[in-house]
């Protein structure tokens, strides 16, 4: 007999009663021609801007459906960070500061929060991580979370693993997470597909979203 409890299904997972939408660093330092992963790591972000031009349908068709949106930002001011954190950097010689508090690099690229909408603040790649993003979910009773941002490898590993790890359904619309290496961004998506969740088009999202508030109307 199957537990009533779970949810054994795309639709019933990310039904918009018990559903959230993280947006994970999308910022200029991380996306932008100009910022920190162009100008230091020499990385490549060609991508972001297909990523953040998913994204935004995601999010309107969010609200639209009442899916709570939870934006997460990094700041990676030296004061902030893990030791091991600041080891990796010197050893790759990255001596500058990423999202630095107030800069334009910390700033959202290609989105935007509404003020109504919470903003967690993490200073390590799980947005879990020192930071109240486990009590806003819990307060609102989530059980599901479809994630999107950037770097498919590693913040938006991090938290999604942790997010699982802690109880909670996991989706992933592939089209809306991105990085440099697309080696290591399928790579990602493969392990999700395989142990940690579901990867999905940003268009399954939507038409699930909108179909619930068709019937529901």
């Amino acid at each position: 007999m199957r537990d009533p409890d779970l949810l054994m299904t795309l639709p019933e997972r990310v039904d918009p009663s018990h559903t959230a939408l993280l947006v994970i660093d999308m910022q200029n330092d991380f996306c932008a021609k100009g910022g920190y992963i162009d100008q230091t790591v020499r990385g490549d972000v060609s991508g972001s801007e297909a990523v953040a031009k998913a994204i935004n349908p995601l999010v309107d068709a969010a609200r639209a459906s009442s899916v709570p949106v939870i934006w997460i930002r990094a700041t990676y001011d030296w004061k902030d960070l893990a030791g091991p954190q600041i080891v990796k950097y010197k050893e790759a010689g990255f001596n500058t500061v990423c999202c630095a508090e107030g800069s334009w690099g910390a700033d959202w690229y290609m989105v935007s929060p509404r003020p109504d909408e919470p903003v967690v603040t993490k200073h390590r790649y799980s947005a879990f991580v020192g930071t109240n993003l486990d009590d806003l979910l819990r307060a609102r009773r989530i059980r599901s979370l479809v994630v999107t941002g950037v770097a498919t490898n590693v913040c938006v590993d991090s938290t999604l693993r942790e997010g699982f790890l802690r109880g909670y359904y996991i989706v992933v619309p592939k089209e809306c997470v991105g990085c440099g290496s697309p080696a290591l961004h399928e790579a990602t998506l493969k392990n999700v597909g395989f142990l940690l969740g579901d990867v999905v088009s940003d268009a399954d999202v939507i038409d699930l979203w909108a179909g619930k508030r068709a019937r529901a109307a």
